[in-house]
């Protein structure tokens, strides 16, 4: 969605990363049967009869540091900070400081940590390569846990010690499966202090400090609105919203936004989108509001898992500038003038390949958003949001296309569905 330069035009962006959801990577999870025995391999009843003895090793390497991540989980969330990092050697422990601070003040109330199959050796005589699957939740005890995977380096013993921790890495595949995760979570990289309200959590770095009550007040009016637009799932525990300075724009997340970017909703896991605010948005007035509504309507209606089509675009876009507007009338939309532009000039007159390229100017980008606004605003004043609701529902999150849905629900075919909804917009900005 595009960076609105107010008062012309709020930013918008709605930039929708894949991540794992529902789709949790194979966890061993084994009991830890005995300590640590020198180098010595004790014969594993469980075990297979073709395992070999460096499978066997492996395995019970693995029983031993999930025991060392139930400590230090056990630490997190009984606020024991020197818990947390005794499991690590020093050169891990300043990573680890940022990560508990900024879980802490999160408010993590659930954090469990399991290998992702068997480590591997590490080069170093007793030393070992092993993923974990990390998951987690924050405020609310019983949420729906955010998976991520993270690499990790250990030299084992009878209470294996952590010796390097990587940060999550953005990847479309996440144990070999098309699902993928965002990289470098805010919490992972950077110091943060945070607010928390009834509906939402908003975060910043220190720098931004005394403007965090001021957002985190924004953030739960807009919650209010985007808890309309909840689609197929229950509304969020509570929204996440994390505002990046200049620094943490190009870090958090990958940092690969397209140039027109204003703020983007993330796919984290376990049904949560999170919030990126650009580092210019605080200062957009009352852009900022508008922002904060499209982003968590986002969060409120796209589904778990983020497998919808590009050509879905223009109803996903729509509707979360829908309830930017907040109930505005059409003619007070705030990129009017460039959907107009577009309308007479490029536009082939379809919906479905409004989607902007990355590196679209700034007018084009207004323009498209400005279309697939008037194009579910039509639908909504004509059949209510109850319905297009369920028009969401159908295309984003069962991937049905319009043309085997909008009969169902509409009484329309598709065909002339679109073309008077196209005829509308042309007649609304000429």
């Amino acid at each position: 969605m595009p960076r609105r330069r107010w008062p012309l035009w709020a930013a918008l962006v709605a930039v929708v990363l894949v991540l794992t959801c529902g789709l949790p990577a194979a966890l061993l999870t084994v009991a830890l049967r005995h300590g640590y025995l020198g180098t010595s391999v004790t014969p594993d009843p469980s075990a297979s009869p073709t395992e070999n003895a460096t499978t066997v090793a492996a395995r019970e390497v693995a029983e031993r540091i999930t025991a060392q991540l139930d400590r230090q989980a056990a630490a997190l969330l009984g606020g024991d900070r020197a818990g947390f990092l005794s499991i690590a050697a020093g050169s891990v422990h300043s990573d680890l400081r940022r990560r508990y601070a900024g879980l802490r003040a999160l408010r993590v109330t659930r954090w469990e940590g399991r290998p992702s199959g068997l480590p591997m050796p590490a080069g170093r005589a007793g030393e070992w390569r092993l993923m974990i699957e990390f998951r987690y939740c924050f405020v609310v005890p019983d949420c729906q846990t955010s998976p991520m995977l993270v690499d990790t380096r250990w030299r084992d013993g009878a209470q294996p010690r952590l010796l390097a921790l990587a940060k999550s890495k953005s990847s479309p595949y996440v144990n070999g499966r098309m699902s993928g995760q965002p990289g470098n979570l805010p919490w992972e990289v950077s110091e943060l202090v945070v607010a928390v309200g009834k509906r939402t959590i908003v975060a910043a770095t220190p720098a931004f400090r005394a403007r965090l009550p001021s957002l985190l007040k924004r953030a739960e009016a807009a919650a209010k609105v985007a808890d309309q637009y909840v689609v197929g799932q229950p509304a969020p525990d509570r929204y996440r919203v994390f505002y990046a300075g200049t620094k943490e724009w190009k870090r958090w997340y990958g940092g690969d936004q397209a140039e027109w970017s204003g703020g983007y909703a993330v796919n984290v896991g376990g049904g949560h989108h999170e919030i990126v605010l650009g580092p210019e948005s605080l200062d957009y007035g009352a852009g900022l509001d508008e922002l904060l509504r499209h982003e968590l309507a986002h969060a409120a209606s796209l589904p778990e898992n983020d497998y919808w089509d590009n050509s879905a675009w223009w109803l996903i876009e729509g509707l979360a500038d829908h309830a930017g507007a907040d109930g505005a009338p059409a003619g007070r939309y705030a990129g009017l003038a460039q959907t107009r532009k577009l309308v007479k000039g490029d536009w082939d007159g379809k919906l479905d390949n409004l989607l902007p390229a990355d590196d679209a100017p700034d007018d084009q980008v207004a323009g498209a958003y400005g279309i697939a606004y008037l194009a579910v605003r039509y639908l909504i004043d004509r059949f209510g949001e109850e319905r297009v609701l369920a028009f969401v529902k159908a295309v984003v999150h069962d991937l049905r296309v319009p043309a085997q849905t909008a009969e169902e629900i509409f009484d329309e075919s598709w065909s002339t569905l679109h073309r008077e909804c196209v005829a509308h917009i042309r007649s609304t900005v000429r």
